[in-house]
């Protein structure tokens, strides 16, 4: 997995490309959102666009993830979810845990 930074104003968002697998995707995306927060940033965007598959392991990381930016006070919501990882979650029942959008412009409302 690849993962791209970009700042929005005091917002990360985090273009995600690959599966979100056990091994060295899940470590990438620790990483990111981490270097995020050193960075100072209280709200972190996942961009799941281009992210086709998440496994168990890529879905502990993102609640890992959620986790570690709540307890520094800020929110980490999903962006452009494909069906088949919006149906995971579905399942996964996380739905009500993450914010999840759509559009760009509605997850960055808030970040300033």
């Amino acid at each position: 997995m690849k993962i791209a930074t970009r700042t929005v104003g005091k917002c990360k968002i985090l273009d995600c490309n690959g599966p979100l697998t056990l091994g060295p995707a899940t470590a990438a995306l620790r990483n990111a959102v981490r270097e995020a927060i050193k960075d100072g940033a209280s709200k972190i965007i996942l961009n799941l666009k281009d992210v086709p598959y998440i496994d168990s392991s890529g879905i502990g990381e993102m609640i890992s993830g959620f986790v570690h930016v709540r307890n520094q006070g800020g929110n980490l919501p999903l962006l452009n979810l494909n069906q088949k990882v919006h149906t995971l979650l579905v399942i996964a029942k996380l739905l009500v845990i993450f914010d999840i959008y759509d559009d760009e412009q509605k997850a960055l409302e808030g970040c300033e």
